[in-house]
């Protein structure tokens, strides 16, 4: 077949993503925090943009203010003139003397504030203290800040005493085994007790060691010879293979179960992580009003200065180049407003409907909670299911309830024998309050869970119990299982 070259024309349809476009979809998934960030950025880099307050008036020159106060009635009292002729160091002067404390207008040798700022010391740092206060060897000292360097959170050692003296050599030291060893049993002798071991169970010898357990006693007799039959719970199986009766193991099972299996948990440093909710339902009789939450957000508006001076430079005719860089940061500064009230707007019409919708969990608790999917909300707002998607990301909503994430009102439903479905999370409740209702002694195992939620007309399968039960952190019924 010949090539050849031609001309054609198509009419097809297709999407275009446009700037404006992909800025909204964007800002919709965004949260508070990232918001803030984007928009502190845009005011920086715009210089168009600036940040206004409700009900900001325009500043009055000052020679106006000037020309504007009024003078003194006759008679009345000029305060600055009266003021011009007090002696203020001779007045205050008897009150700062011989009182006991420091002088307003002192000059103070405290330090900053920022040095005063400091945070909680963390495992490594505790471990460290100790080494440096402990009297040892210089060389012993430099061993256990590699000890103390290859420790996870947790306190336990992730390094083996042979990678340990490796890590000497490639600094040209020389370092023994024996010299590893005795840096590992200097710091397994600091607090918190049980820290620098390579695994659980020589942790918990550790522990005992510090405790003064004595060497033959049963619990450290269970550590060592039946480990494996104590992590399963199988106490009958343990006490047959140490030789003893099954009641005379309670004692040493309850002195295992009081030691640390985390040692550098207290010194964890994590933060707790503060919730602020972008959405506000508030109960107002027996309406619920739905009010958006935008504290803390900068107002943005388009700045009057730069609207003066692009008309200016348009009347004059000049500047072509600055007209256009001013146009393109107004366009801009447009699309990012509207962008941020079509995601209110958006986030709003989501929230009312989630309200709709769940009606009756608000008002009489989980119990109502009713199943609920994205296409549900997306065909009461008239929206795409992915936009929806988009708004319950990250975000969350307070309500007299309590506060959720938006995605917690979306989830599946189980079938009844009578009535409507049944929400998941409401199943789970359920099987939660059995769990805490139960005979410890005789935990009941998922099939009996499966046949009592089967006798309420919830038809649920025993594996779906199984994973509910999972989700929910809920041991297996042998693990529950009190033995003594």
């Amino acid at each position: 077949m010949a090539l050849e070259q031609k001309l054609s024309l198509k009419l097809a349809q297709k999407l275009v993503m446009t700037p404006s476009l992909q800025q909204a979809i964007k800002l919709l998934q965004m949260t508070r925090m990232e918001l803030d960030t984007l928009l502190t950025q845009e005011i920086v880099e715009n210089p168009v943009l600036e940040e206004g307050t409700e009900g900001q008036e325009e500043e009055t020159p000052l020679q106006d203010l000037k020309e504007e106060r009024p003078e003194p009635a006759n008679g009345e009292l000029d305060h600055e003139k009266s003021m011009e002729n007090i002696d203020l160091d001779a007045y205050f002067g008897d009150s700062w003397e011989g009182t006991g404390h420091t002088s307003m207008m002192e000059d103070r040798d405290d330090p900053p504030f920022e040095n005063i700022l400091s945070r909680e010391p963390d495992l490594y740092d505790h471990l460290l203290w100790q080494l440096h206060m402990a009297e040892i060897p210089p060389r012993l000292r430099e061993i256990g800040e590699l000890v103390i360097g290859n420790l996870d959170p947790d306190g336990y050692l992730v390094a083996t005493p042979e990678e340990i003296r490796a890590m000497g050599d490639g600094e040209g030291l020389e370092y023994t085994l024996d010299e590893v060893e005795e840096a590992l049993r200097i710091i397994r002798h600091f607090d918190p007790p049980g820290v620098a071991c390579t695994d659980l169970p020589e942790s918990l010898l550790c522990q005992m060691d510090l405790r003064e357990v004595p060497h033959d006693a049963l619990a450290r007799r269970m550590v060592v010879e039946a480990w494996d039959l104590f992590l399963r719970r199988q106490f009958p199986a343990v006490a047959k293979k140490l030789g003893v009766e099954l009641a005379e193991l309670e004692e040493a099972v309850e002195l295992v179960r009081g030691l640390e299996i985390h040692p550098g948990r207290k010194f964890n440093t994590d933060r707790p992580h503060y919730i602020e909710p972008d959405v506000f339902v508030r109960r107002i009789g027996d309406e619920y009003v739905i009010q958006l939450n935008d504290d803390g957000l900068p107002r943005l508006r388009i700045s009057r200065s730069y609207r003066r001076m692009l008309q200016g430079l348009r009347g004059d005719g000049m500047q072509a180049e600055a007209q256009n860089f001013i146009k393109d940061k107004i366009r801009s500064a447009v699309w990012l407003i509207k962008s941020l009230d079509q995601r209110q707007r958006t986030i709003y019409k989501v929230a009312a409907s989630i309200v709709r919708q769940q009606r009756d969990f608000l008002d009489q608790g989980i119990d109502h909670l009713r199943p609920m999917v994205l296409r549900d909300v997306a065909e009461d707002i008239g929206m795409h299911e992915s936009t929806v998607s988009r708004v319950v990301s990250n975000k969350y909503m307070h309500t007299h309830r309590g506060v959720f994430p938006m995605k917690f009102f979306f989830h599946s439903g189980i079938d009844r024998e009578y009535g409507e479905n049944i929400s998941s999370l409401s199943v789970k409740r359920k099987i939660e309050q059995l769990v805490q209702s139960e005979d410890p002694k005789r935990p009941l195992s998922d099939s009996d869970l499966m046949r009592i939620l089967n006798r309420e007309g919830i038809q649920i399968a025993r594996r779906t119990v199984a994973k509910y039960r999972d989700e929910l952190s809920i041991p297996s019924s042998t693990d529950r299982k009190q033995v003594f």
